[in-house]
């Protein structure tokens, strides 16, 4: 971390810690929401999951808006308004639960209008970055932003149920507006370089330029179909491994959550040595490695049919958290470089639209799994993974030897294959 803070410029590390504050303060909301209804509202199964729907519903509807706005309007302005709401809905809920008026609908809409001003700051940070540091530091910037993400992701969750055992619900979402707030006065201090007004467009020109960007550019299309796949084939594996890993593995709940812990420590140890591997290896070999590491793990976790291992499905769950976020560092950084400043932001938001491949992934999870069970799962998986990193290899973006040229510097960026 200290070598990344010596490269870094300062105005990027207040971005980097109002990031970290701001995917802490999310991830602790959204463990403590799902707790809350249940303890102290009483809801069950059917209900929560619709709690939960609706906090994931602003990646679908708003992620393309976010971009627009991102590509018309200051990035930092966006970011730093997008957490204010997120603090407001956060106070709100705390305000309710103090005033004993909470309600699940109550609860599901602040939590709705909290999730968008996450949509938002996502969007916004990777197309701030390119402004705020140098080319060649990208890699090193892109890096830091996912092992603030990765901490948070890791140990949010966790750290949102023990606040709600040690105080209370109602601290849990203090603590969580004060994070917010924190990431809205680091925001506060960056300069962000001026850009050339947005024309006045009717907003379907916009999205489709933006589309029209992604779809047919030789890099990004294979990068969004690998990571859409990828989605489909994770969330795959995480419906059905829970009880898999009962039923099958002999695992008790705190040896399930242990080995789903895995998952999140894979990301960080990928995070914390993904500067130093991005040095190493030629940058198409890098970005080969998630899909490929993908597939590997898929293939650890189906051969538990066969050898029911625990620990050998702890290492594909290692094995799926580190090798993918070096996939995310790796192809950020390949969309800053070959994106005209203008689109970062639309670009950067039709990339979160690959999520809705998610809920596709937990449908097939519950429909194979409910007919055929958990192993057909693991085995269609296998599959899932195998075809993600078919796409990606077989595409030109494995050949890049160097990451490309910054867009402005270099129209044809396979020039650098």
């Amino acid at each position: 971390m200290a070598e990344l803070r010596n490269q870094l410029p300062a105005t990027f590390n207040r971005l980097a810690w109002s990031n970290l504050a701001a995917q802490s303060a999310e991830q602790i909301a959204l463990a403590a929401a799902p707790i809350v209804a249940v303890l102290m509202l009483g809801v069950g199964e059917g209900q929560t999951s619709l709690l939960q729907m609706a906090l994931t519903l602003p990646f679908i509807l708003f992620a393309i808006p976010a971009g627009l706005l991102a590509d018309r309007i200051s990035r930092r302005a966006l970011m730093a308004g997008s957490e204010a709401l997120r603090t407001a809905a956060l106070l709100g809920i705390l305000a309710l639960i103090w005033l004993n008026l909470l309600t699940l609908p109550l609860l599901a809409l602040l939590g709705f209008v909290a999730v968008c001003g996450t949509v938002a700051y996502s969007v916004a940070a990777p197309a701030l970055v390119p402004s705020l540091v140098p080319s060649q530091s990208l890699p090193s910037a892109n890096a830091r932003i996912e092992l603030a993400r990765t901490v948070a992701f890791a140990s949010g969750p966790a750290l949102g149920g023990l606040l709600i055992g040690w105080v209370g619900a109602a601290p849990a979402f203090g603590f969580a507006a004060t994070l917010s707030i924190i990431a809205v006065v680091l925001l506060s201090g960056i300069y962000e370089p001026a850009r050339q007004p947005a024309p006045a467009r009717h907003p379907l020109q916009e999205i489709r330029e933006g589309a029209v960007f992604v779809f047919q550019h030789p890099l990004l299309r294979p990068v969004f179909a690998t990571q859409f796949i990828f989605n489909i084939g994770s969330f795959l594996v995480l419906a059905v491994f829970v009880p898999y890993a009962i039923r099958h593995l002999g695992l008790s709940a705190s040896g399930v959550g242990t080995t789903l812990a895995l998952y999140g420590v894979g990301m960080v140890m990928g995070a914390l040595s993904a500067t130093r591997v991005m040095r190493r290896l030629q940058f198409g070999t890098v970005i080969a490695l998630g899909p490929v590491t993908g597939l590997i793990a898929a293939a650890v976790l189906a051969l538990t049919t066969v050898v029911p291992s625990p620990p050998l499905a702890g290492l594909g769950f290692f094995l799926l958290g580190a090798g993918p976020i070096l996939w995310v560092i790796s192809t950020t950084t390949l969309r800053q470089s070959v994106t005209p400043a203008r689109l970062l932001g639309r670009v950067s938001a039709i990339n979160i639209m690959s999520y809705g491949a998610r809920p596709v992934g937990a449908a097939l999870g519950a429909v194979a799994g409910g007919l055929y069970g958990a192993e057909l799962c693991l085995y269609l998986a296998v599959v899932i993974f195998g075809t993600q990193a078919l796409v990606i290899l077989l595409s030109p973006a494995v050949s890049l030897s160097r990451q490309p040229d910054m867009v402005a510097e270099s129209v044809n960026a396979l020039r650098s294959c």
